[in-house]
């Protein structure tokens, strides 16, 4: 009897097996190309606002059956950039933005995402994506809506993403963490448009 369990078992964890290989033979991961690939920013003050990009350092997006399913990427936080202005006050920018006044770069050198679910809207391509986002060690669940089109042989992934940067302990000018700021006051929401161009 208990050779026939240990037969059954063995055949059971073999057929799981082989389910399992299925599985996953049916997703595609495809790597994105960091060159081609960008993330956008724009953040608001009472007297204005300043735009810029980063850069990514890795990532991929998972598919199954031809449906997104998963994916992540790393962002270079140390490549963030002014694109608004020149000379002393574009380096006096970035510098501050890279400071421990903000995303304190030097101990935080990337920041991360990745998708936990991706739920098709009915349009082939469009998708309202769930994730967690991570900047200076904290954790967010972040929820956004994103388009996948293929283009010239490589698959484009477009989103736009608001970020509350208090949720990640970005401080400074932040009227949820300090009084009486008036027009000093820098808004906690920033808005980044995510571009990635990824291939197989």
């Amino acid at each position: 009897m208990m050779k026939v369990s240990t037969i059954f078992q063995a055949l059971m964890l073999t057929v799981a097996f082989v389910g399992m290989s299925f599985t996953v033979a049916n997703v595609e991961t495809y790597r994105v190309d960091t060159a081609q690939s960008q993330l956008t920013w724009k953040a608001y003050k009472v007297t204005g606002e300043h735009e810029g990009t980063i850069n990514l350092k890795s990532g991929n997006l998972q598919f199954q059956d031809g449906k997104l399913t998963g994916g992540s990427f790393i962002i270079d936080m140390t490549s963030i950039n002014n694109t608004d202005m020149e000379g002393k006050m574009k380096a006096k920018l970035e510098g501050h933005l890279k400071s421990a006044d903000f995303f304190d770069v030097e101990n935080h050198p990337t920041a991360s995402f990745v998708i936990t679910k991706a739920i098709s809207r009915g349009t082939p391509g469009d998708y309202k994506i769930v994730g967690n986002l991570t900047i200076k060690n904290h954790t967010k669940e972040i929820k956004f809506l994103a388009k996948v089109n293929e283009e010239g042989g490589k698959l484009v992934a477009e989103a736009d993403i608001t970020v509350d940067r208090a949720d990640f302990d970005v401080r400074y000018g932040s009227g949820s963490f300090f009084d009486d700021l008036g027009d000093r006051t820098i808004y906690d929401e920033f808005d980044v448009h995510v571009k990635l161009v990824a291939t197989k």
